[in-house]
């Protein structure tokens, strides 16, 4: 008997109910979007080189330097050029005097037709020498082509610099541009002004801006079409160069269900949740009868109530001499009753199981996902604690610590 005893206690024995976090399903508004990654640039960025050849003399700039548009930042050795332009300055002075006195001979009439045409193209041709001498000076200044912020320069005074070779990098950080791609299929949602939102990753999307440009042409390799976007970037807290995540709103639909991505699982045989559901009572059960232990300690407790009529008859004394024990009976009696309120209050909380249902997902957005099909307003879903949950399992509800919480919050800012 006690082998088949502890035989049927360990079968029907339900394992103790597992601790869950839940969030109830209800229908809310949803701001889908288009996803990439991208790079951030300039909207004016260049590095600038010299025209010329000459040997660097002075260097009129530092790193991380403001400048306006036009400053002088490099200065090559221009001191025969300075010595050509004024000889041809002189010699533009000389043909300008000589054809003076052309003209006013020709005013008397004694000088030619042919002697004054001659002084005037002298003249003219002495002042374009002048003009492409003055070019030439210019072209030994390195000059900042729009105002922004230059970097580390990559030349030292003395060096020997030839056209083409790089000076420094200047770049206008007040407005930047950001260019990703997307796929072909998603170009129908995609229109010049849309909103974009970017930052380093897709919880921290702090910068906004709009769409410039959209690529007529997709890309028959990749299948990928080109999206350029404008943001303001008045702090200076966007690089060019930069990696970003990019997000572009699309317009707001209503009645979507969604639930935190940390509710779904996935396995060979689909995505599925954990819904939280009453307990269903077993069929036909009855009230379930004492146990022999309990039966044995009611009759005994009979058996001693009535003997102790008789004993308090025979011993009047003894209940008289101990009234301090008397009087600490109804203390000890009520002990049991306040035990007894305990089960009570555990009854009160409503036994609920878990029951596997699978899902349809559909977008994603911000820590959560929508739910096609499988869940409807009002499900309560399981939403921490699944790898140890099994279908039709007793489960506890506590979501004091609720790992969906800041999934919920971005969603409803």
């Amino acid at each position: 008997m006690r082998d088949a005893g502890i035989k049927q206690f360990f079968a029907t024995m339900k394992p103790p109910a597992a601790t869950v976090s839940t969030v109830t399903v209800k229908p809310a508004e949803w701001t889908p979007g288009v996803e990439a990654i991208g790079t951030v640039n300039a909207v004016r960025g260049v590095d600038l080189t010299v025209e010329t050849s000459g040997i660097v003399k002075e260097i009129l700039f530092h790193a991380n330097q403001k400048v306006a548009a036009d400053a002088v930042l490099l200065q090559l050795d221009d001191a025969v050029e300075k010595a050509d332009l004024v000889a041809q300055k002189a010699q533009a002075a000389s043909d300008q005097a000589a054809l003076t006195r052309a003209i006013e001979l020709q005013r008397r009439g004694v000088g030619t037709d042919a002697t004054l045409d001659a002084a005037r193209a002298a003249a003219d041709a002495s002042a374009a020498q002048v003009n492409k001498m003055q070019a030439v000076l210019d072209q030994k200044q390195l000059s900042a082509p729009f105002g922004g912020t230059v970097g580390i320069p990559k030349i030292d005074v003395g060096q020997y610099l030839t056209p083409g070779n790089s000076v420094v990098t200047i770049q206008d950080l007040d407005t930047m541009r950001v260019d990703f791609t997307v796929p072909e299929q998603q170009l129908p949602l995609l229109k010049i002004g849309q909103t974009v939102k970017l930052g380093s990753n897709l919880t921290d999307m702090s910068f906004a801006g709009s769409i410039r440009g959209i690529d007529p042409k997709i890309d028959p390799a990749s299948r990928l079409v080109s999206i350029r976007g404008e943001v303001a970037n008045p702090e200076g807290k966007l690089t060019p160069g930069q990696f970003v995540q990019i997000r572009v709103e699309l317009p707001q639909e209503n009645n979507v269900i969604s639930v935190p991505q940390t509710a779904v699982t996935t396995s060979l045989y689909g995505d599925f949740v954990f819904v939280v559901e009453p307990a269903k009572p077993a069929e036909g059960a009855a009230a379930a009868p004492a146990k022999p232990d309990e039966q044995k300690a009611g009759a005994d407790k009979a058996a001693g109530e009535a003997a102790k009529p008789q004993a308090d008859a025979s011993k009047p004394a003894d209940s008289a001499a101990k009234p301090a024990d008397n009087a600490m009976k109804p203390a000890e009696d009520a002990k049991p009753t306040a035990d007894g309120a305990k089960p009570a209050n555990a009854a009160q909380q409503p036994a609920r199981t878990i029951s596997q249902v699978f899902v349809k997902l559909g977008r994603r957005n911000n820590g959560m996902v929508e739910i096609a099909e499988g869940l409807k307003d009002g499900d309560q879903v399981v939403t921490a604690g699944q790898n140890r949950l099994f279908n039709g399992m007793s489960v506890a509800v506590d979501n004091t610590i609720d790992p969906s919480k800041s999934a919920n919050k971005q969603v409803q800012q």
